[in-house]
């Protein structure tokens, strides 16, 4: 199967550990994405909890997590019909604050899939403007 990888940049008012802590505390995240069950740590597994079902609706495991400049999951949803992707996270120290470099690869790119890509692709925009306002 013929896989995509979306890629984003943001910069943010504030150091790498600062932004390091919205990438693995649970109540940070939840400010800016979706709330895991616990922190996310090397090799530990988490679930993600819908804010309105209250319900589990994606998991995986923490591959690598380097405070504050690296961390790198994977990660499953039903709309993924068991299909296992990857987000990795980098943080670099640029004067004034922090660039943050995102990529989820491994996305299935199939015709029918092409709905469920431009999805993820328009889900990491907003999550990302809502990090920019809440870490600053």
């Amino acid at each position: 199967m013929k896989t995509s990888t979306l890629t984003k940049s943001i910069f943010l008012k504030a150091s790498p550990e600062h932004v390091w802590t919205f990438l693995t505390d649970p109540e940070k995240i939840s400010t800016w994405f979706h709330k895991p069950d616990k922190p996310l740590k090397s090799d530990a597994s988490f679930e993600m909890i819908g804010a309105e079902s209250g319900k589990a609706f994606m998991w995986g495991k923490v591959l690598r997590a380097e405070e504050p400049k690296f961390l790198s999951y994977e990660f499953q949803m039903p709309q993924l019909n068991g299909h296992v992707t990857t987000v990795t996270c980098e943080l670099t120290a640029v004067p004034g604050g922090t660039q943050l470099s995102l990529e989820h690869s491994n996305l299935p790119h199939t015709e029918e899939t092409f709905g469920l890509l431009q999805s993820l692709d328009k889900g990491w925009d907003g999550h990302l403007s809502d990090l920019r306002k809440e870490a600053a």
